[in-house]
């Protein structure tokens, strides 16, 4: 893919290119993994629906590693275990609704316990809360979806509810899982350093501490992207294509946890939660 000739990126979004992965998001990985030497061949991706579009797909083809995919839809999983790269490859599939209740008994009843190479979070929803509680897998390199129409000003997420659904929540789509920032705080604390976005501001990037120093040096500027995708809807469940801070203000009134003041405030009620820079780029 001639990514071992960038040995250095502006930003984590230039070694973007999509096979299998929703954006670039196999290009970022195949970039990381050329340069981390991580400890185990093996992943895990949960939300992965049919797993025709996934994070982990292209390293399951392209470097035969050893996964775990969960899904909550049992057509969805069995549609994974009738493709034939299910019993060609090392592939375990799951078909459970997650919960930060269930998460890690989900893994280690799985076999799936220890280290891992890439652990990719992907479930529209209660991402924050379910990446808090996993601690059966030590991963080298950690995918989550963050939500960039809550901003980048506040590290917020949705308040916990195990029975979440997007959809459900809100007819918009747009309210469900954490900000940018919610996630670069809960990095933190599990000892992960961030590296990026996707350029379509949909998949934040994270590295465990101790291997940080094979690329960090390597990134020039380590942001997150806002969101340009309009991908609302009405009540009716036909797309709206509300843009740019038009997206924040449809679910103003819904509530979120800021996690710097452990206060559960109305997203209407944040005081500017883009930066200028994301303002301009929206």
């Amino acid at each position: 893919m001639g990514l071992e000739r960038l040995a250095a990126l502006n930003a984590l979004s230039d070694a973007e290119f999509a096979v299998y992965s929703q954006r670039g998001e196999d290009g970022i990985l195949e970039w990381l993994l050329q340069r981390v030497p991580v400890g185990s061949r093996r992943f895990i991706e949960f939300g992965v629906e049919s797993y025709c579009e996934a994070n982990t797909r292209f390293l399951l083809l392209n470097r035969n590693w050893k996964g775990l995919v969960i899904d909550g839809s049992p057509t969805n999983v069995e549609a994974i275990r009738k493709d034939p790269m299910f019993y060609s490859y090392g592939l375990t599939a799951i078909c459970r609704f997650i919960t930060r209740e269930n998460i890690n008994s989900l893994f280690r009843d799985a076999g799936f316990e220890g280290e891992i190479g890439v652990l990719s979070i992907d479930i529209d929803g209660n991402d924050y809360w379910v990446w808090e509680a996993i601690d059966c897998v030590n991963p080298a390199i950690v995918v989550c979806e963050y939500n960039a129409v809550f901003g980048d000003a506040y590290p917020v997420t949705i308040p916990y509810n195990k029975d979440f659904q997007r959809t459900a929540a809100h007819f918009s789509n747009l309210y469900y899982g954490a900000s940018i920032g919610a996630l670069i705080g809960l990095a933190r604390k599990k000892g992960y350093v961030f590296l990026g976005t996707t350029s379509h501001a949909n998949d934040a990037f994270f590295i465990r501490q101790d291997l940080a120093h094979h690329v960090v040096d390597r990134i020039e500027r380590k942001v997150a992207a806002p969101s340009l995708v309009r991908e609302s809807r009405g009540p009716d469940g036909n797309l709206t294509f509300l843009s740019g801070a038009a997206r924040l203000q449809c679910i103003a009134g819904l509530p979120v946890l800021r996690l710097d003041n452990d206060e559960i405030v109305k997203l209407g009620d944040l005081a500017s939660p883009y930066s200028e820079a994301w303002l301009s780029e929206m």
